[in-house]
Formats: C-alpha cells, sequence, structure tokens
C-alpha cells in the first residue's frame, strides 16, 4: 500500500519512491564506511601522535568542545538503528518477505554500521590525536544526514496522515533522528576559532612546559587586545546562517562614514601569512624537479584554502539539487489546478514543498557564493605573497627580463583574476549535473523528446569550442599587450621629471598610447568574440526547447500544457548556468593564461646562493676573501664582468676602489654582496653587511623611518650618527624634523640629502662590513669631507670598510686600493706603492693632480675685470631668513589618498554613458533587451496557450504551426541578444578608450608637484586594476543589470496578468528590498573604496622593493619586507571581506523576502476558485517566479557591485580632473626659431615653494647670467641649487618673481619651446628601456653619422663599437646594464646632439672619475664655448674654470663674482670652501703627484 500512494503521489515519489532512497543511503554510508577505514588504516601507520601525553589530557578537554556529547548521540543513533532493524526483521519474519524491504533492511544495517564507525572513530581522534576539530568528512556528513532526516520525516508523517503502513516507533525514530542530526550541525559549524586556540593551549604545554603555557596565554591575549578580528570566526550557527554577524559593521555604515579602523581583522586562519606558509610548503613538496607547473600551482592554491572550496562545493550541490524540485512537481501543479486532486490537502503540500525548496536553495546559494568568494581573496592574498617572495629572490640579471611594471601586473591584474575565478569555479561541473538532472525531468515529461535536448545542449557546447580558443588566443595577447604598455607606463612615470626637462613628455605619451592601441585591437577581437559566445549561449535554451519540442512532433509524443511547462521550467533553470557559460569559459582562458604567467614567473631562478660562503661575525680572521674569483651578470656570456679577482680584507681594514668609467668597480661590491652569479672561484663573507648604493634608494616614509631600517630607537646612537651625517640642520629646515614624510624615491629631497640618510642608514644598523659605492659624488666638497672625516675615520674606525670613490683625495687614508681595468683589479697596494708602480692609477692620479692645479693657480691668480659682485642682495635676503613658516599637518608633501564619500554621484554614471557617441546607444540597447523579453514571454505563452491541458482536449492548431511559431519567435529574440551583445561591447569597448586616453593625456600633462605628492603605486592601480574594470567587468555588469531589471519587470507581468492579486504581494516586497538596499549601501560603498585605496600601498610597497631590492638583501631586512606585505595583505583582505560578507548579508535578506513573496504568490493560485484562472498560465507564471528571487538578487547585487565597480571609473576622473600644467604651445607668443640666440638669463626677485602649504625654498634671488658665459652653482647641500634649476624650466613654477632669457618672460611661452630650447644634464642619470639609439635620439631626429659624432665626442663611441648589435644595443629597464657612469655619459651624448644655446649640468659629472670629469669639461668647453653654461657641481675643479660663481644658503644668495675675484677675498665662504677642498688632500698626495709628473 505505501508502494501503491508512493506512485500516487509524485511528492512521496521523489523523496521516498520504492527503492531511491534507501539505496542512495545505502551508497553513501557504504562509502562513508569505506573512507573512514581507510582513514585509520593510514593514521595507523603514521601512528597516533603522543598517544601516552595525551590520552587523559584529550579526553578530560572533550566536554569543552562538545566532543562528548558528539559521541553519545553517534551511539545513540547506531543503537537506534540496530533495534529497528531487529524490530524490522521480526515484522518481516512475521508479515513475509519483500524486495523492497530488504533495501530498507540493507539501509538500517549500514547506517547503524555507519554511527558506530563514526562514534569509535572520533574516540580514537580526540583520544591519540592533537586535532581537536571534526574532520570535513564527517561534518558534510552530519549535514546530509540531517537533511535526510527532515526529508524522510515529512514523507512519514504524510504516510501516517494517509494511514499508510508507517509505525510510531518509526515516526519516533524521525524525530529522535532530526533532532539529533540538528545537534549535530550545531556541534560542527559552532566556534570553529574557539576549538584552535584550545588545540594551541593544549598542545604547547607539554611540548614546552608550564613556561610556554604562559608565554602562548600572553600571546594569545595581546594578539586579541592589539586586534578585533571579525566576528565570523566566533559566530554562532544562526549568525552563520543569516550572516547576521556583519549588522553591527552594516549599522555603524548608517551611523557614520566607516574608517579603515572600524573593520575588524579577518580570522588567524585566513591572514595572508598562514596562507602564504600553507602554499608554499605544499608546492616545495610537490616540486620535487623545482619546476612550478600551472598543474601545481593550482594543487597548492587548493591546498590552501580547501575548506572553503569543500564546502562551498556541498553548498552548490545542494542547491542545484534543490533548484530542480520546483520543475519535477509543476506537472502535479498544473493539474492539481486544473482540478485533478489527488488528496484533499495536496495544495498545502505542494506550496510547503515549493517553499522548502526554496528555503534551501537560499540558504545553499548565499553559503556557496560566500564561501567562493572568501576562497578567491584567500587565493589572490597567497599569490601575491608568492610573486613578492619570488621578487625578494630575483636576482638583477633575471629582472632585467621581467620590468618591475610587468612583475606589478602579475600582482595587480593576474592574482586578481584568479582571485575572480572563484566566483566561477564550480559552474562546470554544476553544469553537467544540472544538465543531466534536466534530461531526467525532461525524459519524464517528453520521453524521447529529451534525446533531442540533450544532443542540442552538446551541439551548443561543442559549438563554442572554436570561439573559446579564439577567446583564449585572445586573452594572451591582450596580457601580454597590457604588460609592454604597463612597463611603458611604470618607466614613464618613474622617470617624469627628466621626461618634462627634456619635452619628452608628448613623445613617451604616444608611445604608450600607441601600446595601448595594440591593446586596444586585442580588446576588441576579444569583446566581440566574448560578445559572440554569449549570443550563442542566451539563444541556446530558445534553441534546446524548439528542438526537443519539434523532435516530440516528429515522435508523435502528445504535448500537454503541463508538461510543456515543466520542460519550460527546466529550460529557464537550465538557462542561467548557460547564461553564465560565456563569462565562464572567459574566465577559465582568462585564469589560465594568469596562471601561466605566473607558474613563468616564478620558474625564474633565484639568485645564486652557493656562489658565496657566509661565516658568523668573528668567526674568521678574514671579513672577505676573494680567491681566483670570475664574476658575470650574464652568465652565458663568454666573457665574465669580473675576471681573475684575488684579495683577502682582515677585519677593521678601510679599502678603497677606484678605476675608470666602467671598469667594474660597483660589479666588484656586487658580487662581494652576492649579487653577481660567480662563474668560478671562492668567496668568503665573514659577518654582517650594510650596503651603500651610487643611486640612493629611499622609502615612502618618516626620515626616522628611513635611518631606522627596522631596527629599534637607541636615541643615543641615533643622535650620534645624524651628527656624523650631517643631518641636524637639514633636519631644522624639515617642517617636521625627522617625523617629516619623505615621498617615494625621496621625491622631495635633493641628492645629497638622500644620500646622506641612506649613509645614516647604514650607520645606524651596526654591522661589520660597509660597503660604498661611491657616495660622496653626490654632496658637496665640504659635507664630502665630513662624512669621510666623521663616518669613514670616526664611527666606522673600527670596521672593514671597502669604498669606491672618484675623489681621489680619499685614497692616501685607505689600507689598501684596489685598481680597476676592464673587470680586473690592476694595482693593488697602499697609496705610495701603486703611485710607483703602474701607468692605470697614474693616469687616475695625473687628471686628479691637473684638476688641483687648476684651482691652485685661481688662488694665486689676481682678481678678474669681469667682476660683477651681487652681495647687495645679502642684505634684504638676510632679513627674509628671518621668516619660517610654521609646519602645519598640511605641511607633508605626501598626501592620503583622496577618497571620495557618500554614494557615487549621477554625473559619474552620466560622464561614463557620454563618453560613448554622447550615449546615444544607452537607450538602444535597453529597447532591444525589451524586445527579447517580449518575444521571449510571447513565445512561452503561445506554448502554453495552444498546448491543451490534458489527452481529452483537443489542440487549438496543429502540431507544425505550433513549432513554425514558436521557432519564429525564438529566432527572433535570438536576433535581439545577438545585436543588444554587439552594441554592449562596441559601447564598453569606446568606453574604455575614451577614459584611458583622457586619463593619460592629464597625467601626462600634470605638473611635477602631482607626482611629488602622489606614489607612483597609486596611478599604476588605476592604469592597471580600475583600467582592467572598465575594460571588461563594466560593460558586462550594465548588461547584466539591464537583464535582470527587464526580466523581473517581465516576470510581475506574468504573475499580475494571470492572478492580479500577487501585485499586492509584491508592492511591500519590492519596497522591503529597496529600504535593505539603502541601508546597506552606506557600509558597502565606503567598504568598497576603502578596499580600493588599501590596493596602492601594496603596489607601491612592491614597487619600492623591487627597485631596492640590492639594499633590502644587503641588510637581510627581507623578513622584515615580507611582514609589511603581509599586514598589507591583510588589510586588503579584511576590507575585501567584509565588502563581500556585506553583500551576503544583503542577497540573503533579498532573497527571504522573494522566497516568502513567492510562497504568497502560490498560496494565492491554489486559492482561487477552480476555473477562475487557466492552468496553463498559472504554471507559466509559477515557472517565471521560479527564478524571481535569484533575478531580484541579481539585480541588487549588481546594482551594488556596479556602484562599487563604478568606483573604479570615478577614480579614473579624479585623475581626468587634475589641473594641467600650462600649455605646450602658446602661438601667439611663440619665440623665434633661432631664440635664444645670446643665451642670457635674468632672474628677479625669484621665490619658489613646491607647494602652497610648504616653506619656499628660494627666496627672493636676484642675478643675471651672462649670454655665452659659464657659471657655477655650488652650495651645501639642500641649499636651493637643484631648485633653481628646475624653476628656470618651469618644473615648479614661481611663487613670485620673473626669469627672462634673451628678454622674453619665460612664463609667457608655452613650456615645449622652453623646454625643447634648453638642454640638461640631469643629477640623476637616466636611460629607458630600448637601445642605444633610441636613448640618444628618441624623437628620431638624428641620423646615425651624427650620433656616433656624439659618442665619440662623450667617450662612449669605442665601448659602443664593442658591442655586437652597436646602436641597437639593448637597454634594459632604468639602464640596469650599464654604470651610472655610462648612463652619465649618454646624457652628455644628448645635449651634444640638441647643441642648445642654455645647457645645464646637474652635478652632471658625479658619478663619473676625475679622468672623465676631465674630458667632459673639455668636450663642453669645447664644442659649447658660445653657449650659456651653468654648472651645478660639487668638485671644485668642475666650476673653478668658470667665469662666474654663484654661491647659495638656504635659498639665498650669499655671493656672485668671479671665482678668481671670490678667492682674492680670504673671507669668503667660496675661498672657504676651496681651500677646504684643497686642504682634503693632504700634503702626501700632492707629493705624490708632483713626483709623478
Amino acid at each position: 500500500m505505501k508502494q501503491s500512494y508512493a506512485m500516487d503521489n509524485p511528492i512521496v515519489f521523489f523523496l521516498l519512491e520504492s527503492n531511491y532512497f534507501p539505496m542512495f543511503s545505502i551508497f553513501f554510508n557504504l562509502l562513508l564506511l569505506l573512507v573512514m577505514f581507510g582513514s585509520c588504516v593510514y593514521k595507523k601507520r603514521l601512528g597516533w601522535e603522543n598517544s601516552d601525553a595525551f590520552t587523559n589530557e584529550r579526553f578530560k578537554d572533550m566536554s569543552l568542545t562538545y566532543n562528548k556529547l558528539v559521541v553519545i548521540c553517534c551511539e545513540t543513533l547506531s543503537a537506534l538503528n540496530s533495534v529497528l532493524l531487529l524490530l524490522s526483521c521480526f515484522n518481516l519474519h512475521k508479515n513475509g518477505w519483500d524486495r523492497s524491504e530488504l533495501m530498507i533492511l540493507l539501509d538500517l544495517l549500514f547506517t547503524a554500521l555507519s554511527w558506530g564507525a563514526i562514534s569509535f572513530y572520533i574516540r580514537s581522534q580526540f583520544t591519540y590525536s592533537h586535532d581537536q576539530k571534526f574532520p570535513i568528512l564527517l561534518r558534510v556528513w552530519w549535514v546530509l544526514y540531517f537533511m535526510f532526516s527532515c526529508y524522510r520525516l515529512l514523507v512519514d508523517i504524510a504516510l501516517y496522515k494517509k494511514q499508510e503502513l508507517v509505525s510510531v516507533h518509526l515516526l519516533l525514530s524521525d524525530v529522535l533522528a532530526v533532532s539529533v542530526g540538528l545537534f549535530l550541525c550545531y556541534s560542527c559549524l559552532q566556534k570553529q576559532g574557539q576549538g584552535e586556540r584550545i588545540n594551541l593551549l593544549l598542545e604547547e604545554p607539554l611540548l614546552n612546559g608550564a613556561e610556554s603555557s604562559a608565554a602562548t596565554s600572553v600571546q594569545l591575549d595581546k594578539a586579541e587586545d592589539d586586534e578585533v578580528v571579525t566576528p565570523f570566526s566566533n559566530a554562532g550557527f544562526l549568525s552563520h546562517v543569516s550572516f547576521s554577524w556583519m549588522s553591527p559593521l552594516i549599522v555603524l555604515g548608517n551611523e557614520k562614514i566607516i574608517d579603515s579602523e572600524d573593520v575588524p581583522q579577518v580570522d588567524n586562519s585566513d591572514r595572508a601569512e598562514k596562507l602564504f606558509w600553507i602554499f608554499r610548503s605544499k608546492l616545495e613538496w610537490d616540486d620535487g624537479e623545482r619546476r612550478i607547473t600551472t598543474y601545481k600551482l593550482i594543487k597548492a592554491l587548493f591546498f590552501s584554502v580547501w575548506r572553503d572550496i569543500l564546502l562551498s562545493t556541498l553548498f552548490a550541490f545542494v542547491y542545484t539539487v534543490s533548484c530542480y524540485v520546483a520543475p519535477y512537481l509543476m506537472d502535479t501543479f498544473v493539474q492539481y489546478l486544473n482540478g485533478q486532486r489527488q488528496y484533499s490537502n495536496q495544495g498545502v503540500v505542494l506550496v510547503t514543498t515549493f517553499f522548502v525548496a526554496k528555503l534551501v536553495e537560499c540558504q545553499a546559494r548565499r553559503n556557496w557564493y560566500f564561501r567562493l568568494q572568501k576562497a578567491g581573496i584567500g587565493m589572490r592574498s597567497v599569490l601575491v605573497s608568492m610573486i613578492y617572495e619570488k621578487g625578494l629572490t630575483l636576482p638583477c640579471y633575471s629582472k632585467q627580463g621581467h620590468t618591475s611594471g610587468e612583475i606589478i601586473n602579475l600582482m595587480t591584474v593576474d592574482a586578481e583574476r584568479i582571485s575572480a575565478f572563484s566566483w566561477y569555479m564550480h559552474d562546470p561541473w554544476i553544469l553537467v549535473l544540472q544538465i543531466s538532472l534536466a534530461l531526467l525531468i525532461l525524459y519524464r515529461s517528453l520521453g524521447l523528446g529529451s534525446i533531442a535536448a540533450f544532443a542540442a545542449t552538446f551541439l551548443v557546447m561543442l559549438g563554442n569550442i572554436p570561439l573559446a580558443k579564439l577567446e583564449e588566443k585572445f586573452q594572451g595577447n591582450l596580457m601580454e599587450s597590457k604588460d609592454n604598455r604597463m612597463k611603458k607606463t611604470s618607466e614613464a612615470l618613474l622617470n617624469m621629471r627628466i621626461l618634462k626637462l627634456q619635452g619628452w613628455e608628448m613623445k613617451f605619451l604616444h608611445k604608450i598610447l600607441d601600446l595601448r592601441g595594440i591593446e586596444a585591437g586585442w580588446l576588441k577581437k576579444f569583446v566581440y568574440n566574448s560578445a559572440a559566445i554569449s549570443s550563442v549561449l542566451w539563444a541556446a535554451p530558445s534553441f534546446v526547447s524548439a528542438t526537443a519540442f519539434g523532435a516530440c512532433m516528429l515522435l508523435k509524443i502528445p504535448l500537454e500544457s503541463g508538461k510543456i511547462i515543466a520542460a519550460l521550467a527546466t529550460f529557464r533553470i537550465l538557462q542561467t548556468p548557460i547564461y553564465k557559460l560565456p563569462d565562464t569559459i572567459s574566465m577559465i582562458v582568462q585564469t589560465k593564461v594568469s596562471l601561466d604567467r605566473i607558474a613563468t614567473f616564478l620558474c625564474l631562478d633565484d639568485l645564486q646562493q652557493d656562489g658565496m660562503e657566509r661565516l658568523p661575525s668573528g668567526s674568521s680572521k678574514m671579513d672577505v676573501e676573494v680567491s681566483n674569483g670570475a664574476f658575470s651578470w650574464d652568465d652565458s656570456s663568454p666573457i665574465p664582468t669580473l675576471k681573475d679577482i684575488r684579495f683577502k680584507i682582515p677585519h677593521g681594514m678601510n679599502i678603497a676602489i677606484c678605476g675608470t668609467v666602467g671598469s667594474g668597480k660597483s660589479s666588484l661590491l656586487s658580487s662581494i654582496l652576492g649579487e653577481v652569479p660567480k662563474i668560478s672561484g671562492n668567496l668568503k663573507v665573514c659577518g654582517r653587511k650594510a650596503y651603500i648604493a651610487q643611486s640612493p634608494w629611499i622609502q615612502s616614509g618618516k626620515v626616522e623611518e628611513n635611518i631606522l631600517f627596522g631596527k629599534p630607537m637607541q636615541r643615543e646612537w641615533y643622535q650620534r650618527v645624524l651628527e656624523a651625517c650631517s643631518l641636524n640642520k637639514d633636519l631644522e629646515v624639515f617642517p617636521f624634523r625627522d617625523q617629516t614624510v619623505i615621498g617615494e624615491r625621496g621625491i622631495n629631497l635633493s641628492g645629497g640629502q638622500k644620500q646622506r640618510i641612506q649613509i645614516a642608514r647604514a650607520l645606524y644598523q651596526d654591522a661589520d662590513i660597509y660597503l660604498f659605492d661611491d657616495p660622496f659624488s653626490a654632496v658637496d666638497a665640504h659635507t664630502g669631507s665630513h662624512l669621510f672625516k666623521e663616518v669613514l675615520l670616526g664611527l666606522l674606525r673600527n670596521k672593514t670598510v671597502i669604498y669606491v670613490t672618484h675623489q681621489l683625495e680619499f685614497l692616501p687614508e685607505a689600507d689598501l686600493i684596489l685598481v680597476m681595468k676592464d673587470g680586473r683589479i690592476t694595482q693593488a697596494g697602499k697609496y705610495n706603492e701603486i703611485l710607483e708602480s703602474g701607468t692605470d692609477f697614474m693616469e687616475l692620479v695625473g687628471a686628479h693632480t691637473d684638476a688641483l692645479a687648476a684651482v691652485d693657480s685661481y688662488e694665486k691668480g689676481s682678481a678678474s675685470a669681469q667682476s660683477t659682485t651681487s652681495k647687495e642682495s645679502k642684505v634684504s635676503n638676510d632679513e627674509e631668513k628671518q621668516e619660517e613658516d610654521l609646519p602645519s599637518p598640511k605641511g607633508q608633501l605626501v598626501q592620503e589618498e583622496e577618497r571620495e564619500k557618500g554614494k557615487v554621484g549621477f554625473t559619474v554614471y552620466q560622464k561614463y554613458m557620454k563618453l560613448a557617441y554622447g550615449g546615444a546607444l544607452v537607450p538602444i540597447i535597453l529597447v532591444v533587451q525589451i524586445l527579447f523579453q517580449v518575444l521571449n514571454i510571447g513565445s512561452n505563452y503561445w506554448m502554453a496557450w495552444v498546448t491543451p491541458v490534458s489527452k481529452d482536449v483537443k489542440p487549438l492548431v496543429s502540431g507544425s504551426t505550433l513549432i513554425l511559431v514558436y521557432v519564429f519567435l525564438a529566432t527572433a529574440s535570438s536576433f535581439c541578444i545577438l545585436v543588444r551583445a554587439m552594441l554592449s561591447a562596441m559601447t564598453g569597448f569606446k568606453i574604455a578608450t575614451e577614459l584611458f586616453n583622457q586619463m593619460h593625456f592629464r597625467i601626462f600633462r600634470a605638473s611635477m608637484s602631482f607626482f611629488d605628492a602622489t606614489p607612483i603605486g597609486r596611478i599604476l592601480n588605476r592604469a592597471s586594476t580600475d583600467q582592467s574594470a572598465v575594460d571588461l567587468r563594466l560593460p558586462s555588469q550594465f548588461s547584466n543589470l539591464a537583464i535582470a531589471a527587464v526580466n523581473i519587470l517581465g516576470i510581475i507581468g506574468v504573475m499580475g496578468q494571470v492572478a492580479w492579486q500577487v501585485l499586492i504581494v509584491f508592492i511591500p516586497v519590492i519596497a522591503a528590498c529597496t529600504w535593505y538596499r539603502q541601508y546597506y549601501i552606506s557600509a558597502a560603498r565606503e567598504l568598497a573604496r576603502l578596499s580600493g585605496i588599501s590596493r596602492s600601498p601594496l603596489v607601491q610597497h612592491f614597487s619600492e622593493t623591487l627597485s631596492g631590492i640590492t639594499t633590502i638583501r644587503s641588510f637581510d631586512q627581507e623578513p622584515r619586507f615580507r611582514t609589511d606585505i603581509m599586514r598589507l595583505n591583510d588589510c586588503y583582505s579584511r576590507l575585501r571581506f567584509h565588502a563581500i560578507s556585506a553583500m551576503e548579508w544583503l542577497c540573503f535578506r533579498l532573497d527571504l523576502l522573494s522566497t516568502v513573496a513567492f510562497a504568497l504568490s502560490l498560496v494565492i493560485l491554489v486559492s482561487v476558485p477552480e476555473g477562475v484562472i487557466n492552468p496553463s498560465f498559472a504554471g507559466l507564471a509559477v515557472t517565471y517566479a521560479l527564478n524571481l528571487n535569484s533575478l531580484q538578487a541579481t539585480l541588487i547585487w549588481t546594482l551594488c557591485d556596479l556602484e562599487n565597480k563604478m568606483i573604479s571609473v570615478e577614480r579614473m576622473l579624479q585623475y581626468i580632473d587634475i589641473p594641467s600644467e600650462p600649455s605646450l604651445v602658446i602661438e601667439s607668443t611663440r619665440p623665434e626659431k633661432s631664440w635664444p640666440c645670446r643665451g642670457e638669463i635674468t632672474i628677479c626677485n625669484l621665490q619658489v615653494r613646491y607647494g602652497p602649504h610648504l616653506p619656499m625654498v628660494l627666496r627672493g634671488l636676484t642675478c643675471t647670467f651672462r649670454g655665452g658665459l659659464k657659471t657655477g652653482i655650488v652650495g651645501r647641500t639642500g641649499c636651493g641649487k637643484s631648485t633653481l634649476i628646475q624653476t628656470l624650466f618651469r618644473i615648479v613654477e614661481p611663487a613670485a618673481g620673473e626669469i627672462r632669457i634673451d628678454g622674453i618672460n619665460i612664463l609667457t611661452i608655452g613650456l615645449h619651446d622652453l623646454r625643447s630650447r634648453l638642454s640638461i644634464i640631469p643629477q640623476e642619470p637616466t636611460m629607458f628601456e630600448g637601445t642605444v639609439r633610441s636613448n640618444l635620439d628618441p624623437l628620431e631626429e638624428y641620423a646615425d653619422d651624427q650620433i656616433w659624432e656624439a659618442l665619440d665626442k662623450c667617450q662612449l663611441g669605442d665601448e659602443i663599437r664593442k658591442k655586437e648589435l652597436k646602436l641597437d644595443s639593448p637597454v634594459s629597464e632604468n639602464g640596469q646594464n650599464w654604470s651610472v657612469g655610462q648612463r652619465q655619459l649618454v646624457c652628455l651624448g644628448r645635449v651634444l646632439l640638441k647643441r642648445s644655446k642654455v645647457l645645464i649640468l646637474d652635478e652632471a659629472t658625479a658619478s663619473v672619475d676625475t679622468a672623465t670629469d676631465t674630458l667632459i669639461q673639455e668636450t663642453l668647453r669645447q664644442h659649447f664655448s658660445g653657449c650659456t653654461v651653468i654648472t651645478i657641481a660639487h668638485r671644485i675643479s668642475s666650476v673653478i674654470d668658470s667665469d662666474m660663481v654663484l654661491l647659495l644658503d638656504q635659498g639665498l644668495i650669499e655671493e656672485h663674482d668671479s671665482p678668481a675675484r671670490l678667492l682674492e677675498d680670504k673671507s669668503s665662504s667660496f675661498s672657504k670652501l676651496v681651500a677646504e677642498y684643497t686642504a682634503s688632500s693632504d700634503s702626501r698626495f700632492k707629493r705624490s703627484s708632483m713626483k709623478t709628473n
């Protein structure tokens, strides 16, 4: 009787028909037993951990985590099923055996065995193992068991009410099973974080004793006091289910604007450091061949976040199954409305079943999405950490093949894309499962017609393969072109100052736009291909349904409205994953490309670890020892960079290295640091190292932080270091002393200040070995002498010091001098010894002696007739010295990133839409989408209207007419899809292109004050992450918004047409949804903004690390920098985590409201008297309503996510609105082509500051630089020399005063006309990635003969001719494969080509040796004899032969006269400076030099 009832009642048939449910239960019980048996065997082989020590202690603490109760529950269920098994056997023996009853007995048997096994397993787990958590398998099983118990209870109640053979004891067992199942679910889900804490507290005392226990307790308490951890980690079951743990933050967002400090930290298990070490250990364990493949990367990522992935898999499975409950019952529902009722309460049971299924679907979907996004955040965090870790170990020669821009792109674009893929992770297998379930339901409704549906579905999938391959190709090329564009963008932004000084910014902008053009070509192909895939798959449900219905007609299968509607409901549910398939395919392709790129990067060689033998301090008499060493930056090159290197350095020695430009001095220091790969020989280094690079590396942050560099403050030693580095006077000028924030790359410091801060950083470390790479070249003679005396001969007198220098006056103090030439040490010994033993050193000394002789001749000479003293300006200047700018909070140069507050304004959307053809296509897209919806609904209405309700009713039309009309409507709707997809792609592409062009134009036209105050990471964040969102994400989001909105209106229209009372239900539900959305968006918007802003520090820190990696490694600071990136990672993760949690908080409530509305609508439909409504139309309305909650949630989610994504547009529009520099060209005031012809520069009352909130740097300068004369500008570091030059080029606009060149006020002409007519050799030599030719002639204005002539003049011709590719020889990023001195000579070659009438040399020869300096000076005298030359130099010999000298002090003119006249006055500051310079070369040096002459 029970069997017959199940066959009559489709609900019971679905849940417990015949053998299906027992067979299903038996299968899973058997699987569970096998898995537990395998686990026990495996653990037995490994041995239980510390069994004796843990036995009593563990069992005693079981009560703390519900373990005893769980064991009791499992044993109770085992006993209960055993009793039921015995009772059933007794009844069957009494009443007779049946095959179906035998399945029930087997089910009871295996269930009893399973619960008994679980009880034994748990006792063993918590008695002998450290692990206090329930295994994931048990937790999954308990959830499934609870669901099965609920099903069984509902069915047995229904059978009992029908007076079927269901005993009371079976009902009681069902109630007990549900209760126990609920408790087990609660036990396994509640307070997982508490289990970790208990586990830690239990383990440590037994391993390390009482002291460790106390320490652990203190550590945990401290961690809890320092940071507020997310409530998610301690939330209860109901809070997890409803996301109520997010409510406090949502409420706070409505009370105030949320700040970063208001957002709690992620759970300890989700911290970047913990996830990273799991990932890395798995990767290294799996990487026996040291070759990281994409598969191994995926595998390691899975094990990093496996818990969330498995839980999401469970929820996805439950969601998928629950989705198909309604289609399965749809035919029964239509027949019920048609009057065919099988029992009295059938309507109630149907509505209840629909409602429960939708509730389960709602809950499963929300937890599915939440867990996937949480896993995505973890994967992004892991990948960023791994890429950063690789950057810390990447050797310089490997990095030359991967620029900083490319590496940053891996972090900002590829890692984010892999994180976004988590949303689509389960779609492939879910699609297979949904198709399988759909075919089962279709077979029940359409019979063999379902086979045609399957074939059509298969054809759709097959047809997408070539499109998917095309998409993969386009995506790979798109990412490659994006890398090239980001590489050039990063290079241009980092060197924006030199671009503006040379007037090249527009040329480089056009290069970037050309690269974007290539990228846009691939982007266009990609989006149009995606639109084609989207069109095919959006049309797929119509194609599949038409094929299925046509097959039914051919096979003479009767089509009834109930079965048709059930089929349409199935197609509509299947429609969602098929609609998502284009995005899924696209994301799979994009993710694979990104994984391949990251895997390739991770496969790069690490820094050579065995090239240097590291010894602890004091373990050897020799601090540095090299024997038969050969080192090469390029290990594939046949000629090593350094060869035949042999020397030993005992502790405490002072070693000097000298040689000509490109002789290998810096490479020798790098080899000692372990940066240059060793080819042969031995290298030993004993003790800690400190390194001072030739090009200073300064971090963004406070001065104090740069000096401490991770070490704790020791105030007395700190003050000694400041004094030795002559920094106290600079700090007095800074508005916040050592708390002043330094801009990126020390942008607001002079070259000398950066160098001295770098020296102070090294001194403060108190290392054993110090390596100085020509640090004194960037400071003036007085400061250089002070540093040498106080640092090398003072604080470091007992340390091992190895210093490279071009200032030969510092050589006599060295204990050992190494002379280098062509990568070899040609001479070694004390000063006098090597002076007499070879020619290489004599050449250097001879050049220096000539320079000293020139100084001496000026000291002894008479006053020049060309004296034009400007000391009269000193009086007024001295008065201005008394004025001081008071520091204010805004006195910092680097400001916090601007953050919009409140909702994204309507003007942002308006500007976005108008970027594409003035917004003309937007209404067309909406009309086409509405037309598609009308045609789609019309085709379904047609099928519901013309098909009969039952076999007894005659069809209204013939079968052929039925199918032809349906095919026509489906084809028309498919055409609308194609038009909409193409128009959307066209609009999105146009907007992305316009936004890119406008933003980059405004960035390149911005003043240098913008770049000084804005870290490059912020700009790159907009050029990469935000641009990617605009390129790909926003167009699809706007399309999804239109689709969801129109679909919801269609559903409401359909349901309202069937029963207008339904509209009464929708009005309050829509109002509640709108209120929830408004309540949510305040917090969500700010969380999205904060997460966007938190990306910039990550990019900035990454960029800084890559540029200063040699310094970081030399100080052994990798752990600290690794900790910093983990902290920044966690900062982004916590904001992103709570942003997606807020979204799920909202979606859960919207789904709940929609489910209630759906249930009330069903109540209305079943309550309407029979005959009032058409059953077919009612069934059709229900099929549409099934998607209501998902569509409504999609609409609200898309609205919210769209607003969050529009923040990217908002951020880009911020940069589109930044102020620009004055015009490049002013036609009305353009100077003659021959301007300037004399080169006379007149400065009147010039006052300059770097910002309205910053103090004056130049304070009223008045002087004249006569045309054709050479003027040397000298002064202490930070006195304003470089600022004066920047003002001359209008890099900084004067606050007051004017500058005239040949009588023309430079403020009245265009910037390009000004900068292109002046030449400069900058303080920091810059080379760009490309070739020698492109670096000398980026504008392509000169012939090769002219370029060779310039190279010969700047002493680089012979060096270039040695290279195989000559002028096409490669230059890596920032010219890293060229020495600093060679880069400076290239800069000289540029000005020799340009031949301007005004030439400025800003410390142009600071990085070259004296002999090369002399050659440069001779070259300048020869080729710029009739030009105005302004020289800023710290070498007195570089300015002593100038016609005039200008001495600055704190932004004021102290002296301005001819060198001879100033030297004649022994009280003048210049005279004292020269005397100090000459005195620094002691008499022994002079005598030895004279002897060689």
